[in-house]
């Protein structure tokens, strides 16, 4: 029986081989720098064919706003610098079939109406920007109205403080076909931003230290995200207004605040998220407003919520998970519960199992009536540990009257799950 490769397989594999794609035909090098035939960037780029490829050598070149108009590989040796002087945006890509390798891009200029950056791309396509290292910019890498672009290997960082000062690590807005893979983005508002990008994976990158949130999808259908690292970010990951989203092998770390969870999700569906880390957040994961959604075989550890699952929220599936050293696993705002738990591991639960099978002979109510109390009057988390409080929560347990009858897992695993 023949069985068919999942299309992100397909993605990573052609991210894996690199084919650059690039025109063929009589090209040249062109080499830039100190000692050679030509000294700044841009009169080497406006001498190159396309095709050729501009070798630009170790230095610091303060040339302003450096235009890509032509199908080139832009290629950096000893880490040569392109500074924006905090007044131009670095360099602009404006052709497809563009590389740009091995450079230092810094000092962007700053301003909210048009966006600058490190490295912004317009409308291209099977542009490749591949092992760069982006410091101190507005924004750094920015894709709009582009397909087929891979990001890979760059580190992007910035040192921003308010989010109102700063924009995104790496920006795509109304995009197609991206591949996202491997890069290391701190210190900005968000760490990887998506908006209306479709048909796109997101591999094996590092977000942390960002001021919002380490990963912000808004209205970007059918992407994949999967081995990913978000720590200490201002709000974790947010995902919104989307449908069809994988989610897979991440991990959610260290997302502390009033308002922060490791993964917020807001009126989604249609989603799948399988075998990841939810560890030291205020809550691994917000649901509101969201639908027919799987959440299977992943890890919710010492989080102070495990799960916050809205009234708004229906028809979802939360199934061998792990549930462990949470303060609360489960909390909601609402009393009819229209999900469904099924075969958890929760630490709290306190059944037994006469028969041996690994699963617990009564069903377990993973909502505490504590929880309820906290979720509609959070100063009442100051009696938390108290002997009231326990006494409350077993009661409830044994004759449940505030909790919904119907928040309940019917098959609750004895042991952990080996994930």
């Amino acid at each position: 029986m023949r069985t068919r490769c999942p299309q992100w397989i397909k993605i990573v594999l052609g991210t894996l081989m690199t084919g650059l794609l690039l025109p063929v035909g009589l090209s040249r090098s062109i080499h830039v720098g100190s000692g050679h035939p030509f000294v700044a960037v841009k009169e080497a780029l406006s001498a190159a064919n396309q095709g050729d490829t501009v070798i630009v050598h170790g230095g610091t070149y303060k040339e302003g706003n450096i235009i890509v108009d032509k199908s080139i590989t832009l290629m950096g040796l000893d880490w040569p610098i392109l500074d924006g002087q905090l007044k131009y945006e670095v360099l602009s890509v404006k052709a497809s079939h563009v590389l740009v390798t091995g450079f230092v891009i810094q000092n962007s200029g700053h301003a909210s109406l048009d966006d600058p950056g490190g490295i912004k791309v317009y409308d291209s396509r099977y542009v490749y920007i591949i092992g760069n290292r982006l410091k101190d910019n507005f924004f750094g890498i920015y894709l709009q109205y582009s397909r087929h672009c891979i990001i890979r290997d760059n580190v992007v960082k910035s040192s921003g403080t308010e989010e109102q000062q700063i924009g995104n690590g790496i920006h795509c807005w109304k995009s197609d076909s991206l591949q996202i893979v491997a890069n290391t983005i701190s210190g900005h508002r968000d760490g990887i931003y998506f908006e209306f990008v479709t048909g796109s994976i997101i591999w094996r990158n590092i977000a942390f230290d960002n001021i919002r949130y380490g990963l912000h999808f808004m209205f970007s259908n059918d992407d994949a995200y999967i081995t990913n690292l978000f720590r200490n970010n201002g709000a974790g990951v947010a995902v919104m207004f989307t449908k069809n989203v994988k989610m897979f092998n991440n991990t959610f770390e260290d997302n502390w605040g009033d308002a922060s969870h490791g993964l917020l999700l807001k009126e989604i569906s249609d989603s799948y998220i399988f075998n990841n880390r939810f560890v030291r957040n205020t809550s691994g994961i917000y649901m509101e407003g969201t639908n027919r959604i799987v959440v299977e075989k992943n890890i919710f550890k010492s989080n102070g919520w495990g799960m916050k699952i809205q009234a708004s929220c229906m028809d979802n599936v939360i199934r061998h998970n792990n549930f462990m050293q949470n303060t609360f696993d489960i909390s909601t705002n609402g009393s009819l519960v229209l999900n469904t738990f099924d075969g958890n591991y929760w630490d709290k639960y306190e059944g037994y199992d006469l028969n041996k099978d690994n699963i617990g002979d009564v069903p377990y109510r993973p909502l505490s009536l504590f929880s309820v109390i906290v979720e509609q009057n959070p100063p009442a988390m100051l009696l938390y540990r108290s002997f009231i409080v326990s006494l409350l929560d077993r009661s409830e347990k044994i004759i449940p009257t505030l909790t919904p009858d119907n928040f309940i897992d019917q098959v609750p695993l004895m042991h952990v799950l080996p994930l």
